[in-house]
């Protein structure tokens, strides 16, 4: 049932979260309500610090992608365990920056970057801006005037991992990146070594989230690789970075077949040793993009159920307070998740029921046919692995403000993210 080390049961028969009673937490602090495990997040952090280490001489970087959970709590974190930075926008850069972070060790994406972030990014000296497009790469060097800037170039490998549609990335079909099919990706690199304020310093790509093979890990690292490769010889340029994005899967439920992230990362840093060999190319710096495998599996939200709806031989709902408003991801694309009652967690899953939100609509769906303990009005409902992509993606959807979060630190609880109130929901009308 538990998919995490954070998670436990206690005397009472309640589920623990870092050794905090969740119903404890909901008492305190109300629900829906996000929880995270600080030792959980930063332990997670140092399985890929320790891995690139092991297997590849410690010459690499994680970069936590904040897209996954941007707040400042997890940025400080982020930085006190050693690790850089992965921003997409001037929100999640704002508030890296807001939260002490080095910005010698932030890498800005996106598709679509706008000037007015460009700019931002620029003046706030960013370390590194990975390019999506030509647009992108004429607009950045005219911003540039004066000041060299580091670039990579971000890929499509031309690999589908398998993963759902809308997670999918490294596929010739993708908003993002360049083609290298179409000679597009080589292109760019030649106008990037012509101007003369752009540094290439490395090339990007990601494949996928999600993803419980190493194999598209594997295959990207050698596509990239052979076309590196191709820039030294055409262009006469020794790239340094080879940044191989993130996507490694976590448990959801117990069908998941997550790797240790070891595992990926033994593989990876053989092949590369291998082909730079091969290729006559210097071992180069790996950067790794971990984003839901951080915050992930070290996140609980806690709902309060509401009425309990039998519909005799078709389903049983059990509502609860929150719904897609605070995590649309079921609603989006059938995301699964281990859900169970905090206030019986001893006790068997028995019961086949449908999770369902508050909001005014029929997808407002947390999780259907899951198993779950008896359970009545006013039990405490837990829903695992909600770290990743929940709050970051939660809306104001029926104006229903969002939830706070608390940080457990050895069993202790602290509010990192306060909770809107119904007046926050028409502070910006006019």
């Amino acid at each position: 049932m538990f998919l995490a080390d954070c998670l436990g049961v206690n005397e009472l028969g309640h589920l623990t979260i870092g050794g905090a009673d969740a119903i404890d937490l909901a008492r305190e602090f109300g629900t829906p309500l996000y929880v995270l495990d600080e030792t959980q997040v930063r332990q997670n952090c140092r399985a890929y610090k320790e891995a690139i280490a092991k297997f590849y001489g410690g010459h690499g970087l994680p970069l936590y992608a904040s897209k996954a959970l941007s707040c400042k709590a997890l940025c400080r974190i982020a930085q006190e365990e050693g690790m850089g930075l992965d921003v997409v926008s001037a929100g999640e850069l704002y508030t890296a920056l807001q939260a002490g972070f080095d910005p010698a060790n932030i890498y800005f994406h996106g598709n679509n970057k706008t000037r007015f972030e460009l700019e931002y990014a620029l003046r706030e000296r960013v370390g590194f801006i990975v390019v999506d497009n030509l647009t992108e790469l004429e607009t950045l060097s005219g911003l540039a005037a004066g000041r060299p800037v580091d670039i990579l170039l971000r890929i499509k490998p031309g690999i589908d991992a398998h993963t759902h549609q809308f997670i999918r990335t490294g596929q010739i079909d993708s908003k993002f990146g360049f083609a290298l099919e179409t000679g597009e990706a080589f292109e760019a690199a030649r106008m990037a070594a012509a101007a003369p304020n752009l540094r290439l310093v490395g090339v990007h790509c990601h494949v996928g989230s999600q993803i419980f093979d190493v194999a598209p890990f594997e295959l990207a690292a050698d596509v990239l690789l052979r076309f590196m490769a191709q820039i030294k010889s055409e262009l006469g340029i020794t790239l340094t970075q080879l940044n191989l994005g993130g996507g490694i899967g976590i448990f959801y439920d117990e069908t998941d077949d997550a790797l240790p992230y070891g595992v990926y990362f033994e593989k990876v840093a053989a092949l590369l040793k291998e082909r730079c060999a091969a290729l006559d190319l210097p071992l180069p710096l790996l950067l790794l993009e971990p984003g839901r495998s951080i915050p992930g599996p070290a996140g609980v939200t806690l709902y309060t159920v509401g009425a309990v709806k039998e519909i005799p031989g078709i389903r049983t709902y059990v509502t609860v307070d929150g719904g897609m408003g605070d995590n649309p991801r079921y609603m989006m694309y059938g995301a699964n998740y281990t859900v169970l009652c905090a206030n019986r967690a001893a006790q068997p899953r028995t019961e086949t029921v449908t999770v369902a939100g508050r909001y005014c609509e029929s997808g407002d769906l947390i999780q259907e046919h899951t198993k779950l303990q008896a359970t009545a009005p006013g039990d405490i409902l837990a829903v695992l692995a909600t770290g990743a992509y929940n709050y970051s993606m939660a809306s104001n959807y029926n104006r229903v403000p969002k939830p706070p979060m608390v940080m457990i630190t050895e069993g202790r609880p602290r509010i990192i993210v306060r909770g809107e109130t119904i007046e926050d929901m028409a502070r910006l009308d006019c």
